[in-house]
């Protein structure tokens, strides 16, 4: 049998058979999961996305970006809110620029250690801050990214010891309001400075200390141009694995289930990570790089400090009792 066949039915096989290749390749196709932080690619928060990447890559692809290099310091939780990413690791007083009533989250000496983080997190009264964040700003909170307690960095060799020492200290906060009445709890005079700036702004002195957990000071050196750390431990420093509810809601519930658990592993090995290092860098700072580490009268500092939030306008939007009710959490 002889069958004939123009050109046009030779161009229309062509283009069914290339489509039937096509199709399968894009119902395969992952979906991507952009992911915008502020610390770099060496941090232990870094090591955590990537093991939560290998973990979901049968599902998602995730593609990282470090060192505020997609987005600001700050601006990471509008691109959220209006779908421009998909995950990011959002700051607790980001959101309590939008919710006042999350200020409480971010105030001086409310969680005792790492621990009481994560029971919070896990416990009803973090489920109401949760929802809250789902219904304003249409943001799924995963769980809190510790990542260390904060202490304050020196480059000046002045002795602290109380509250009342720290006058005249130009310490560096993150820009907000909430990192300002931080800074103010703490005695010091706040500076707001971006994270990327701070090595260079102790270098020349345009400040005179920063506070962060002694794993960010090993990953960015800050070590380099200080002189000493007050181990004031004044704030279990943690953000929030967020992604977009757009994001969240694509994802089929089997999914998502599987999603939060590769989440939970990856949280969890980071905060192990962190609690390890912590406790190595102190003799490390020390004998290594000569820094002088000691520990104030953290009474008067946690004093100082509640007085401090109680007299703030910030406290006004504390829900009643909580205060109490996350202090009683074991």
């Amino acid at each position: 049998m002889n069958i004939k066949i123009d050109r046009r039915s030779a161009l229309k096989a062509g283009a069914a058979l290339a489509a039937a290749h096509v199709l399968p390749a894009l119902a395969q196709a992952k979906p991507t999961i952009r992911f915008a932080a502020v610390f770099s690619d060496k941090d232990i928060r870094a090591d955590m996305i990537r093991m939560l990447a290998k973990d979901i890559e049968g599902d998602f692809k995730v593609e990282p970006f470090y060192n505020a290099s997609l987005f600001k310091q700050g601006t990471e939780l509008v691109a959220l809110q209006r779908d421009n990413l998909e995950m990011g690791n959002i700051a607790p007083q980001d959101i309590s620029k939008q919710i006042p009533a999350w200020t409480i989250l971010t105030s001086a000496y409310l969680f005792r250690d790492a621990n009481h983080l994560s029971t919070f997190w896990a416990s009803d009264l973090g489920a109401q801050f949760k929802k809250q964040a789902e219904d304003q700003m249409k943001i799924k909170i995963l769980g809190p990214t510790f990542f260390g307690t904060r202490q304050v960095g020196l480059k000046t060799k002045k002795k602290i010891n109380t509250p009342a020492d720290m006058a005249g200290i130009k310490l560096r906060m993150p820009p907000g309001d909430a990192w300002q009445l931080l800074g103010r709890s703490l005695g010091a005079n706040p500076t707001p400075m971006a994270f990327a700036e701070t090595y260079t702004g102790l270098q020349t002195g345009a400040v005179d200390g920063q506070d962060n957990p002694l794993p960010n000071v090993n990953a960015v050196k800050f070590y380099e141009v200080m002189s000493q750390i007050v181990l004031t431990s004044h704030l279990i420093g943690y953000d929030l694995l967020a992604v977009n509810l757009k994001t969240w809601n694509s994802i089929p519930a089997a999914r998502q289930m599987a999603f939060q658990a590769s989440v939970d592993k990856a949280l969890a090995w980071s905060t192990a990570e962190h609690l390890k290092r912590e406790a190595e860098l102190a003799e490390t700072f020390k004998k290594q790089h000569g820094l002088e580490i000691y520990t104030p009268d953290v009474k008067a500092f946690r004093e100082h400090a509640q007085k401090v939030y109680l007299a703030s306008a910030e406290a006004k939007d504390w829900p009643k009792g909580m205060l109490e009710k996350i202090g009683a959490l074991k």
